[in-house]
């Protein structure tokens, strides 16, 4: 069975922003990853890489790889609001380095995956 991880906006630029290879990471500490992408995600990394410098450069490559995700809908407008949403709900797991979310989502009781190290990622687990 699929271990449906939720990618955070943040998640899909930190190839860029920390030098991780999120997707191999994921590889490594999940048996079948099934990464899912909420649609208010890929419209804040829409939103970002129209702006300039290297958080811009970070959301276009976050764009180009969350087509490596299956979208998901969802009711909420707002990007972290859509992943509380989501967690438990219709993923297993939720994979941001936004301290905020984090905490939000280990709340309702749902493991994340963050940033470990320098360039590592690690299951929190509530």
């Amino acid at each position: 069975m699929n271990e449906r991880v939720l990618m955070d906006t943040n998640a899909l630029m930190m190839p860029v922003e920390c030098d991780v290879r999120v997707f191999e990471e994921l590889d490594r500490l999940l048996t079948t990853p099934e990464p899912l992408v909420p649609r208010a995600v890929l419209d804040e990394l829409d939103a970002l890489s129209g702006s300039h410098g290297e958080e811009a450069v970070a959301a276009s490559v976050g764009h180009d790889l969350s087509e490596r995700c299956r979208p998901i809908e969802h009711e909420a407008t707002e990007a972290d609001d859509a992943c509380v949403e989501l967690a438990g709900e219709r993923c297993e797991l939720v994979c941001t380095n936004d301290r905020p979310l984090r905490e939000r989502v280990l709340e309702r009781g749902v493991p994340v995956i963050g940033l470990r190290g320098e360039n590592t990622l690690a299951i929190t687990e509530p």
